[in-house]
């Protein structure tokens, strides 16, 4: 006899579909938060140790410290992004099957590749999500670092005199400020002036300014006096002046070095061939980063799609699935080191790039065959009869 499904029977089972998907959703997207939120502040605190020094030597303010290594995030969240969503899935689905979730599931005729779309959906976002961040938001976040960068390292004049405080610009030079004014002037000014051998000497100014000439930095007082010591003769000299200014003596401001492959725009990179200025070994380089900006994004959705595969169409084990996840992790370790090493070898020979996608289309055709014709029961409930039989 023939089952008929009514209109209102589909409804339901489309209905509990929609639940279970949301259910297995919130899951991914909690484990996925923790495990993610939980590198990228590991790694923050391994890269802000990198800028101490700017604190403690150049007396950045910690609100510049925080910008300059928040800039660095948007890059990091991008390869770890595909990782935190295989470890996330990992687990969930692991988990659901170790409760008997999916086998309830399965039980209920559920296929796996319907209980895969969850893993799969959340892996579009995130390939969407970091393919924006990869194209328009790490160009911005990497322009505006090295932007900061520079002016921290080689411009003096966006130094901030940490007031009250003594400021060693270098070995013999020492800056003492009061307070920093609204206009962006300082006021309380006391230099000690050692650089010249043989002699010594103190100014001291109400007020003052910094700015940048082509010589290097220096600094404008305005209503100080200024006293000097002949090391030689021990003879003291004292001179009152309206306006005075002492150059720090460093060296000419270096000009911002241009920008580097991850500032450029995805126009830009795949227009390198055209570019006459750039060598034959950059215009690969280029070439690449602009491919690399669409398949490392691709990696969440096989990282998730490795992740669940296995668990949703292998057997149930009371002892735990060791096996199966072990394959799975190992798949993954190695499509992520193919995709490194690949890269590498595509700034050399870019027909490489073929093995790229090569690389990330493989194991997609794989884990859909897997999930939609791998009929591992059927196999096994067949040769259970089979062997029957024959006894």
């Amino acid at each position: 006899m023939k089952k008929f499904v009514s209109k209102s029977d589909n409804l339901i089972i489309i209905g509990i579909m929609k639940k279970l998907n949301l259910y297995i959703i919130k899951q991914i997207l909690v484990g996925f938060l923790l495990v993610s939120f939980s590198l990228m502040s590991i790694i923050w605190l391994t890269q802000s140790l990198r800028f101490v020094d700017l604190i403690t030597n150049k007396g950045i303010s910690v609100g510049l410290f925080a910008e300059m290594t928040s800039l660095l995030m948007p890059r990091i969240f991008t390869i770890l992004s595909p990782i935190s969503l295989f470890a996330a899935v990992l687990f969930v689905y692991n988990r659901m099957l170790s409760d008997r979730e999916l086998v309830v599931m399965k039980a209920a005729g559920i296929s796996p590749w319907e209980n895969a779309k969850p893993a799969i959906f959340i892996g579009l976002i995130l390939t969407l999500l970091n393919m924006w961040i990869m194209n328009f938001g790490i160009p911005m976040a990497e322009n505006r670092f090295n932007d900061l960068q520079w002016q921290v390292k080689n411009d003096v004049s966006h130094l901030m005199f940490r007031e009250g405080e003594f400021t060693t610009l270098q070995d013999n030079l020492t800056v003492f400020i009061t307070t920093h004014e609204p206009d962006g002037s300082v006021s309380g000014i006391l230099i000690n002036d050692e650089r010249n051998p043989k002699t010594k000497s103190t100014v001291s100014a109400e007020r003052g300014r910094i700015v940048q000439t082509p010589k290097g930095p220096r600094i404008i007082l305005v209503n100080g006096s200024r006293q000097e010591i002949n090391k030689q003769n021990n003879q003291f000299s004292s001179v009152i002046f309206d306006r005075y200014s002492v150059d720090f003596g460093a060296k000419e401001t270096k000009a911002r070095k241009e920008a580097g492959v991850r500032e450029k725009t995805l126009g830009e990179l795949f227009s390198a061939a055209t570019n006459p200025d750039l060598e034959p070994k950059e215009v690969r380089r280029w070439i690449v980063e602009g491919n690399k900006r669409f398949t490392t994004p691709l990696l969440n959705v096989i990282y998730g799609l490795i992740a669940c595969t296995g668990l949703l169409i292998g057997n149930f084990n009371r002892r735990g699935q060791l096996k199966i996840v072990s394959i799975s992790v190992g798949a993954m370790v190695i499509i992520q080191a193919l995709d490194l090493a690949i890269g590498n070898l595509a700034v050399r020979h870019l027909w490489w790039l073929i093995v790229l996608y090569l690389n990330l289309l493989l194991p997609f055709v794989f884990c859909l065959y897997l999930l939609f014709c791998y009929k591992p029961f059927l196999f096994q409930r067949q040769k259970k009869f089979s062997g029957a039989a024959n006894d």
